[in-house]
């Protein structure tokens, strides 16, 4: 998930960028799924997320050449703050499901 700042007069120049962006990732393999929005509140606030197979597809997708050609500058301008998370619960009406986390002190849980 990156966060952006897009000043107006730069919507849909930005957008373009993200459908490039968006293009390149959708391309390597892991590539779930990926999404561009804007804020209902702030238009000025935009969020890229994507989802992958797993971390390592995501690190691997950053060294694509295309990759590097058109989603490395989007993603150069988000806000400088985390961008990368891992699934820890999963909600479907009536369940929620509970995935381990690789950040936990013993590992990953039900693995």
């Amino acid at each position: 998930m990156n966060r952006f700042e897009v000043p107006d007069g730069d919507e849909e120049g930005f957008v373009d960028r993200g459908k490039a962006a968006l293009a390149a990732l959708g391309a390597c393999p892991g590539f779930v799924r990926g999404r561009l929005g804007r804020a209902m509140d702030e238009r000025d606030r935009w969020v890229l997320t994507t989802e992958w197979e797993s971390v390592g597809t995501y690190r691997r997708a950053l060294s694509n050449f295309d990759v590097k050609m058109y989603g490395t500058p989007l993603l150069a301008a988000a806000l400088p703050e985390a961008s990368a998370f891992e699934v820890l619960l999963d909600a479907r009406p009536g369940e929620v499901a509970e995935h381990g986390g690789d950040l936990a002190p013993d590992g990953p849980r039900g693995a």
